[in-house]
């Protein structure tokens, strides 16, 4: 069933955009939530969540969730910091006396919660590297989306095994961080990854459909791969290079249905888009019960020392996704200090705190919901600034 709120000028705009993105076949399905002040202000549904079947798609369709994961598992973290059971700048080996990634030259490194959160710890992604024979290809370590067979723990192993791309918290680097954050937290909270995700987070939210194996493959949306004429459905084991340059990210959709995979921080949960939204409205009114108020403003402090995200001129990164720090740099018309992030199966998101604005646009199209024309004509419809063309 779709569910839409009353038309207003902003769901007209919003609507518009989605259709056009739908009519233009650059996505295959959509689920656009928008709230003010705390109240939702528009809910679509729109395409199909299985094109072959016409399955519509449905407000309570449940999406392989990608990097949106890393905003979750962030904010577990931070609810054992605020316990006082983890601390941000301790190095990591206290925790995990295994993980001990060297510099090129040989020299050990120190890593600390902080830099995990804020991606400037020396990791990097497999699917960063420019071909199939990459030190992280060659030690075999999983990106969190494949079908590796492997336990978090080897791959952490194997991860240790490669040089750090540059010393921890001197520069900054999109990476495997999370999944060690992940790591980080079962030790801390002494169960697995999923256990402790819904203890500290999702079970306080409700967030009822949101975990690390979805049980209703019904309601699960098929993944699509932007493609000419229309997008094709993503396969099994395919290979998808999001950045020019880069081997790319091998997809494994049907890993979110196995329950022996091991629990990716990064990349590895599932849930809906109504699911997310809770979260972000709760960080957004400043923590509620999950985090205290100075928390949440450390999660939006730009961590970087003022270092420009790669192809994001006046972005930085806080702890656990993109802060905006420069409007006008980024030719943006959302505030200084807006979060946001995506994920890789088609996804974008933001926060808006100085207007009181969540955004989440989950679709099952990638890479156009998460980086193509549809995610910046959609924050141009939540503000409604002009269409330039």
């Amino acid at each position: 069933m779709r569910q839409d709120v009353p038309s207003t000028p902003l769901s007209i705009r919003l609507r518009d955009v989605v259709q056009q993105a739908l009519d233009e076949r650059r996505l295959v399905g959509a689920v656009v939530l928008v709230a003010r002040d705390g109240e939702l202000v528009h809910r679509q549904a729109a395409g199909f969540a299985d094109r072959e079947s016409a399955r519509p798609m449905d407000v309570e369709t449940v999406f392989r969730l990608a990097s949106v994961s890393k905003p979750i598992v962030s904010t577990a973290a931070l609810a054992l910091v605020a316990q006082g059971r983890l601390d941000l700048d301790t190095g990591i080996e206290r925790w995990l006396p295994e993980f001990r990634p060297r510099l090129p030259d040989g020299r050990p490194a120190r890593i600390t919660a902080r830099q995990l959160l804020s991606h400037t710890a020396g990791l990097g992604y497999r699917f960063f590297e420019a071909d199939a024979d990459g030190p992280y290809a060659q030690a075999g370590v999983s990106d969190g989306m494949d079908a590796s067979g492997i336990s978090l723990e080897e791959n952490l192993r194997r991860l240790a095994g490669v040089p750090l791309l540059y010393e921890p918290g001197t520069a900054w680097g999109y990476s495997l961080a999370t999944d060690v954050l992940g790591a980080l937290i079962e030790h801390v909270q002494h169960m697995p990854l999923n256990e402790a995700v819904h203890q500290l987070v999702t079970g306080p939210l409700a967030m009822a459909d949101t975990g690390f194996v979805a049980r209703g493959p019904q309601r699960v949306a098929t993944a699509y791969v932007n493609d000419a004429p229309q997008p094709h459905r993503l396969a099994e084991g395919e290979t998808v290079s999001a950045f020019e340059g880069t081997v790319g990210i091998a997809y494994s959709p049907a890993r979110i249905f196995d329950a022996q995979a091991f629990p990716s921080g990064g990349a590895g949960m599932a849930g809906t888009a109504g699911d997310f939204l809770r979260l972000l409205e709760a960080l957004r009114q400043g923590g509620g019960t999950l985090l205290p108020g100075e928390l949440v403003a450390e999660m939006e402090r730009d961590q970087t020392g003022g270092l420009d995200l790669p192809d994001a001129p006046g972005f930085g990164f806080g702890l656990g996704f993109s802060v905006l720090r420069d409007p006008r740099l980024a030719m943006s018309p959302e505030s200084e200090g807006t979060w946001r992030w995506g994920g890789a199966y088609g996804h974008a998101w933001f926060v808006d705190r100085v207007q009181g604005l969540s955004v989440v646009a989950f679709t099952n199209t990638l890479y156009e919901g998460m980086s193509g024309r549809f995610v910046t004509d959609l924050r141009d419809a939540v503000y409604g600034v002009p269409e330039v063309r």
